[in-house]
């Protein structure tokens, strides 16, 4: 009998149900620089240039809000990447979902409460 090897989390793991059609989905710009950005990474948007970048509550610069969840894996090592992201209406397994370091309880929960009011609901 074979063995099945699965390199998890797979594309949109996260994910426990979403909007119809397109609704729930962007293609978004995740800027260079944050390394290999995980599936299921909590994004924030950049004020000064609208790329994403992993969320932190700390920031100053729109990465203190967060406002997508990105879908699959990207490396952002070598130059920014185009991504499709979770941006609204759906349902999310909290769980799954991956901070970044140095982001706190305090934060997850702002972090939370941001996804939420684009109607992302964590569980």
């Amino acid at each position: 009998m074979a063995t099945l090897t699965e390199n998890l989390p797979h594309a949109g793991g996260y994910l426990i149900c979403e909007g119809n059609g397109d609704i729930s989905r962007e293609v978004a710009t995740l800027a260079s620089g944050n390394g290999v950005v995980r599936t299921g990474t909590v994004l924030a948007k950049l004020t000064a240039n609208g790329k994403y970048v992993p969320y932190d509550n700390a920031g100053t610069d729109g990465s203190e809000t967060a406002a997508a969840i990105l879908w699959e894996e990207r490396d952002t090592t070598d130059g920014d990447v185009k991504a499709v992201v979770t941006a609204r209406h759906a349902t999310v397994n909290k769980a799954e979902l991956v901070w970044a370091a140095g982001v706190d309880a305090t934060g997850i929960a702002a972090g939370l409460a941001d996804l939420a009011a684009l109607s992302i609901i964590a569980r």
